[in-house]
């Protein structure tokens, strides 16, 4: 396959009559018009009619079109349709309003924005919505279009935990890469149910669900906004096989013994570190393997899966390295290097650095415009600012230490908040925590745990259960927060810079 395009036309082409895609079931609450069902043939032809529609307010070749919507049959059909135009797709969180939208669109360049049932566009910007302009209009067929593996097909936008995002342009042949490792690493098959809760504006819910359900012609059942009551009504309803779920909702779902529908059989994760208790939970609890991956929105880079990395504490700790024996075979394309702070390659284990990423699944760099430095270094690594370190008897391993920027020093030793936070998903008072640094006159940072509770919790407490795992007395948090809510960007990732310590 050369093109994304092509992957739709497989299946219209050779079973138009099977089920495609289906809508959130409280689509009502975040979108106007009926829920959808649509088999592959009733797909194509609404993406035919709504790509006319567009060329008829001038979206061709080339030209940027925003979208923003959550997940539904609406989205997947604006999506391929500005893809069957050869034009391109910036999508943006609902969340976004008129400051975020007013920052991104002309960056972006895009001629115009779908959207719902409201429009967040600053004044003076072109905007076509679902139902209003798109849900029954029609136009001439849109002229057809030739598209080439080079062609650009997205921009996406970098989360924005620190500052003002960035875009990545990403084109077929980036995405068909990325794609090839998220349908492998579950098996996926026609035969599967894929449930959707991710928005699809990044990494996780195109590269992760969406390519895969057009690769795979497996059924897609949209769901977003996230509401737990209706995720797991569609597990039940849909016969759904495979989701993907953050760390901290899959954690919560094993504390509460919430019943589990016999038809998952996988489960798909990551974002941020895996408990090791979790991935085993799942296991023995529910008999449900845990994948983790590891990406972003500039290169999706590591997985480990059950085939190859079975026992369920393994899997959470560590990925396979590219290229070391025992690896993945889909990896082989993956280059990785770890880089110590003075510029030299680490090759011993225990010993942290950057990773470095190269291959067909990296972007070829920012958007002009929207950041300042150069992201790759003179190898043509991407500098990631991950923090890993090699693991395992013979290096075979890497193991996630933290983002670069989040560490806490404390008297000169180095601290990974996501270590801790890991360790402490695991307390039976902890719904949700995150760990960060706070000054300190003497040591320069002391470590603190900011908890969502859902019990009785104290500093002493959290002091204990660490100890009991055994980490080195450093490292025990000297403060403790506790929230109603952690804070987080449109996409779900906490954003320490807004903790209140």
């Amino acid at each position: 396959m050369t093109h994304i395009g092509q992957l739709l036309r497989t299946h219209v082409d050779t079973r138009p009559g099977d089920l495609a895609i289906v809508d959130p079931a409280n689509k009502a609450d975040h979108l106007d018009g009926p829920v959808k069902r649509l088999t592959w043939a009733q797909l194509d032809a609404e993406i035919s009619r709504t790509a006319g529609v567009l060329h008829a307010h001038g979206i061709g070749p080339g030209d940027v079109a925003a979208v923003q919507l959550p997940n539904s049959v609406e989205l997947a059909v604006t999506f391929l349709a500005i893809l069957r135009l050869g034009a391109v797709v910036t999508p943006f969180p609902v969340q976004y309003r008129a400051y975020e939208l007013g920052l991104l669109l002309p960056l972006s360049g895009a001629k115009l924005l779908v959207s719902g049932r409201e429009s967040r566009a600053p004044a003076g910007t072109p905007v076509l919505t679902w139902p209003g302009d798109l849900g029954t209009a029609t136009a001439a067929p849109a002229p057809p279009y030739r598209a080439d593996p080079g062609d650009r097909v997205t921009i996406c936008w970098t989360s924005g935990t620190e500052a003002t995002p960035k875009g990545v342009p990403r084109c077929h042949h980036d995405w068909l890469a990325v794609e090839e490792l998220c349908t492998a690493a579950p098996a996926l098959t026609r035969d599967d149910v894929i449930l959707n809760p991710f928005p699809m504006v990044n990494m996780a819910g195109i590269g992760g669900v969406f390519l895969p359900w057009l690769r795979s012609g497996a059924v897609l059942v949209q769901h977003h906004p996230f509401d737990l009551p209706t995720y797991l009504g569609q597990i039940a309803a849909e016969n759904v096989t495979y989701t993907l779920a953050p760390p901290a909702l899959l954690t919560l779902l094993l504390h509460k013994e919430v019943p589990i529908p016999p038809s998952l059989t996988r489960i798909g994760s990551g974002s941020a570190p895996l408990p090791p208790s979790m991935v085993r939970g799942w296991q023995e609890r529910h008999g449900i393997a845990i994948i983790n991956f590891f990406g972003s929105n500039e290169g999706i880079t590591l997985l480990s899966d059950p085939e190859h990395m079975p026992d369920p504490e393994i899997r959470a700790r560590y990925f396979p390295r590219p290229g070391a024996p025992g690896a993945p075979a889909l990896l082989d394309r993956v280059r990785t290097k770890l880089v110590a702070h003075g510029g030299e390659e680490i090759t011993e284990p225990g010993v942290p650095g950057e990773l470095r990423i190269s291959g067909p699944t990296v972007f070829a760099g920012y958007l002009p415009g929207t950041a300042a430095a150069d992201p790759f270094d003179e190898d043509g690594y991407l500098r990631t600012g991950d923090l890993f370190e090699l693991a395992g008897e013979h290096g075979q391993y890497l193991r996630y230490v933290d983002r670069a920027k989040d560490l806490v020093i404390r008297g000169g030793m180095n601290i990974a908040p996501a270590e801790l936070e890991a360790l402490l998903a695991g307390h039976p008072s902890v719904a949700e925590v995150a760990v960060a640094g706070y000054p300190d006159e003497v040591l320069g940072e002391k470590v603190c745990a900011v908890v969502v509770p859902k019990g009785a919790i104290t500093l002493e407490s959290v002091v204990a259960f660490l100890r009991d795992k055994g980490i080195a007395s450093y490292k025990l948090p000297e403060r403790l927060e506790v929230v109603e809510a952690l804070p987080r960007n449109p996409v779900g990732k906490i954003l320490k810079r807004e903790l209140k310590l």
